[in-house]
């Protein structure tokens, strides 16, 4: 074999070398799943967290509505009057209510942040409310707590009690945007959570 022909020999062996290790690597999957994990991780954990924040707000707003029935239920009854409670002693009340989950700070009884709370009494059930009191008719606009109240009725009148908590979302991407109630300052890193009692007292001594 001529030089010239080793030579082509060469660089044929060294083109089928090439290919070969190419069509290797290509079949190679070595180190694959930890690629395709990596790619995947990120919007995997969202969803999980996600499904878990979901789940921890509904038991929320389970605790939030079961402390309403709890404290309407000692308004219908007459143990909670606006004689022997006022309003900072009802919403401790709340919050002890709702203390196993929901922690209200030292402030937050006496000066609402993120629990508000509205008791009021009315002359038929057809007066009381059945919208969410809003700033303006705008989207998104915050709730309206000026006119919240704490005045329980007396023996056979119609009282109405409503909590509103606002929850803070951590990971949760799209329970933000499925209340149209948010902050003044546009912000939506919280959703609204919502209980509401109605009831006529009885007609205790």
């Amino acid at each position: 074999m001529t030089e010239l022909d080793q030579t082509a020999e060469g660089a044929r062996r060294r083109g089928w070398t090439r290919r070969r290790s190419i069509a290797a690597f290509a079949r190679s999957r070595d180190g694959s799943a930890a690629i395709e994990f990596a790619l995947l991780a990120i919007p995997y954990f969202m969803i999980v967290f996600a499904i878990i924040e979901t789940f921890v707000a509904f038991a929320g707003e389970q605790l939030v509505s079961s402390a309403v029935d709890t404290l309407s239920r000692k308004i219908r009854t007459g143990q909670i009057t606006l004689a022997n409670t006022d309003r900072t002693a009802f919403r401790t009340a709340l919050c002890n209510e709702i203390s196993v989950l929901i922690k209200c700070s030292t402030t937050e009884a006496a000066t609402p942040n993120k629990l508000y709370v509205d008791v009021q009494k009315f002359s038929t059930f057809a007066a009381i409310p059945t919208t969410i009191p809003k700033v303006s008719t705008a989207n998104y606009a915050d709730i309206n707590t000026s006119a919240f109240q704490y005045a329980p009725g007396g023996a056979g009148t119609i009282n109405m009690v409503r909590a509103y908590y606002r929850w803070q979302v951590i990971t949760d991407l799209i329970r933000p945007y499925i209340s149209s109630v948010r902050p003044a300052d546009g912000s939506s890193a919280y959703f609204l959570i919502v209980a509401t009692a109605a009831f006529q007292n009885e007609q205790y001594p």
